[in-house]
């Protein structure tokens, strides 16, 4: 069998901020989970203790371990509220392209701290959720729950050489040097 790349995210759900329940500031038992969306295999998710302060900017600082399948666009990041008498509430969510933090130039195990704007059952802005992501990666023996995975895209740039033959037209990309303007 072929080796294929298994990929975990590594997720720190840091804080919170403004989080609300049909327009009033939550006051305690705010936690968060964590899930990979993925079309081949069913989504695993972990979740956060409850906030331990008990206001509308709840603190965790609690590191998540998630599986991410290969092919999965999106990790999906959900804030909700716990109350013994009406059970778990939505608070808000958001949907996390993969692409924010794979691929790219970054390298693998680079971290990343993201803020993202959650929007509660009706697509309202209804806070925010500050995260760091670290992307783990191991090798195994087995094929994937999906298809085959791909190989990583290659990059590849092309400069015309023939000017008659191409319009003498090349592109490149701007370099920025931050003593480059100073006199």
């Amino acid at each position: 069998m072929a080796n294929a790349r298994n990929r975990s995210l590594e997720v720190t759900i840091i804080s919170g901020e403004d989080l609300r329940i049909n327009g009033r500031p939550i006051k305690n038992n705010a936690f968060v989970t964590v899930k990979a969306e993925s079309r081949c295999s069913p989504s695993s998710h972990e979740s956060t203790k409850p906030d331990a302060r008990g206001d509308s900017y709840p603190y965790w600082d609690e590191k998540l371990h998630v599986e991410l399948p290969a092919g999965s666009p999106y990790v999906v990041v959900e804030a909700h509220r716990r109350s013994s008498s009406a059970g778990d509430k939505l608070v808000g969510m958001a949907w996390i392209p993969v692409s924010d933090f794979v691929g790219d130039y970054t390298p693998e195990n680079h971290l990343h701290f993201l803020s993202y704007r959650l929007r509660d059952a009706k697509g309202l802005r209804n806070g925010i959720i500050n995260i760091s992501v670290r992307v783990v990666t191991s090798s195994h023996k087995g094929a994937s729950s999906c298809s085959s995975p791909l190989p990583p895209p290659v990059l590849e740039s092309r400069m015309p050489v023939d000017r008659e033959k191409h319009g003498g037209t090349v592109t490149g990309v701007p370099v920025w040097f931050p003593n480059q303007w100073k006199s």
